[in-house]
């Protein structure tokens, strides 16, 4: 059985930091392109940053030099590290695997998906 678990989401203060986490288990973890992606109250699901099978990381601008995407291979583990978080970060969080080579960057690409958490950042 397939599950992405999802831990780490929260409320913090402009300026400060969260570190997100996402269980992969039941698909060869290896091999999957590995997606953070976010939504806010009446917005579209959007792209956060990537790291491919082998690696290789992609963010959008507005997150470049405060997220840092990385990955566990003996874990089966993703992580989103994001510091200097600002008000317009608030959003539900998803991680989500894409067995798609390379790095994905449209929602369409990604089979599976975890529950979401919510972070909430204060002014």
């Amino acid at each position: 059985q397939v599950q992405l678990v999802e831990s780490g989401g929260g409320l913090v203060q402009a300026g400060g930091s969260l570190r997100l986490s996402c269980a992969a288990s039941g698909f060869n973890y290896g091999m999957y392109c590995m997606g953070w992606f976010r939504q806010a109250p009446g917005k579209e699901r959007d792209l956060v940053a990537i790291i491919s099978s082998a690696g290789s990381t992609y963010y959008v601008d507005s997150v470049k030099g405060r997220f840092t995407i990385s990955r566990d291979y003996d874990k089966n583990m993703l992580y989103l590290q994001m510091n200097a978080l600002k008000p317009e970060d608030t959003a539900v969080y998803y991680c989500a695997a894409s067995i798609l080579g390379g790095l994905r960057v449209r929602a369409s690409e990604y089979l599976y998906w975890a529950q979401g958490t919510q972070v909430t950042v204060s002014s």
